[in-house]
């Protein structure tokens, strides 16, 4: 009994630091070592971040939420959070958000940031110094395959996960996250010298940015039974690949596929009915196949626009460069 009321205490603690955090102006800030306020943003790379596009999909965002005296903010393909930052820093007013992955080990480091941020910084600047410690490549790279064959390993402590996610997304291969059929991280070495690996004041500010999130880890259409009236609803979920050798859409070794796509255009219209607003981020088939109706079909009746954007994952350099991608909303101006 004294243990558990330890923890409620804790977590008041915290909650309240958070608060008065927020209250003194730092929302989406900390103050570091130097004095210098700085801006919390997302603690991993991650592959179809939204980060470039933000510009782009914050204009197509309804108009008056920042009038509303409070609302619940959903994103149930949470990934980097790029977006989740992005709203929490700007909308003060959300009194409740929810965020949900299908990666349980990403899910898991958002609520030690969240929760344990001091136990993840001390973990990390120990990963951080050995790494730099190691001068040759063959050295960095044989602590990396270490570490790497650890996570696979499934430790039990959630702050070692934790640590271990940021380290191999922080040195691996273009910040990717890629299991094999047996769910095993394959990730090769990125040959990074000395990356970032331990940013213990975005870490912080991350931390109390993230107070009045909600994290699970799931379907995306379970998390309708965590939002409790209306809310607005960011979905980003796994693209649908241009072409048939563009495999980077599949974040768990469960993939998602065209039946899965045609499943979430059914829950949006769901959400519809009952009176929600959504966003939806997608992939645009005209890049390659101006026939292509796929989603005008499954989403008809909703608005589609195309914004520009700039891919960001291909090992070959002709791969990259500016395509368009979808935007699809039921709500207008």
């Amino acid at each position: 009994m004294e243990r558990k009321r330890s923890k409620t205490h804790e977590r008041h603690v915290r909650k309240c630091l958070a608060h008065a955090i927020l209250a003194s102006g730092l929302l989406a800030s900390c103050t570091g070592l130097g004095g210098n306020r700085m801006a919390a943003r997302p603690f991993v790379k991650w592959v179809g971040g939204k980060g470039q596009l933000i510009g782009q999909l914050s204009p197509l965002l309804p108009k008056d939420l920042s009038e509303r005296a409070a609302f619940v903010y959903v994103e149930p393909f949470v990934g980097g959070g790029a977006m989740l930052f992005h709203m929490l820093s700007r909308y003060p007013n959300i009194e409740r958000a929810v965020a949900n992955d299908l990666n349980v080990d990403l899910v898991t480091t958002y609520k030690v940031v969240q929760n344990k941020p001091e136990q993840l910084i001390t973990t990390l600047a120990e990963m951080q110094r050995t790494f730099y410690a190691r001068t040759e490549e063959p050295e960095r790279r044989a602590y990396y395959l270490d570490l790497r064959e650890r996570y696979n390993s499934h430790p039990s402590d959630d702050v070692e996960i934790a640590a271990l996610f940021i380290f191999l997304n922080r040195t691996c291969f273009n910040g990717l996250y890629r299991v094999n059929a047996k769910g095993q991280y394959n990730v090769p070495f990125g040959k990074a010298v000395r990356p970032l690996i331990c940013d213990a004041d975005n870490l912080r500010a991350a931390s109390a940015l993230l107070q009045k999130v909600e994290f699970l880890c799931g379907d995306f259409e379970s998390v309708g039974r965590h939002v409790q009236g209306r809310a607005f609803w960011y979905f980003d979920p796994p693209y649908r690949p241009l072409t048939p050798t563009a495999s980077f859409t599949a974040y768990s070794k469960d993939g998602f596929g065209d039946n899965q796509q045609r499943r979430l255009a059914a829950f949006c219209r769901r959400l519809d009915t009952a009176g929600h607003q959504w966003l939806l981020s997608n992939s645009d088939p005209h890049n390659v196949d101006p026939e292509d109706t796929f989603f005008e079909d499954i989403f008809a009746g909703f608005e589609i626009r195309r914004v520009s954007a700039a891919r960001m994952v291909n090992s070959k350099a002709d791969g990259r460069g500016k395509i368009t991608e979808l935007a699809i909303r039921n709500y207008g101006e």
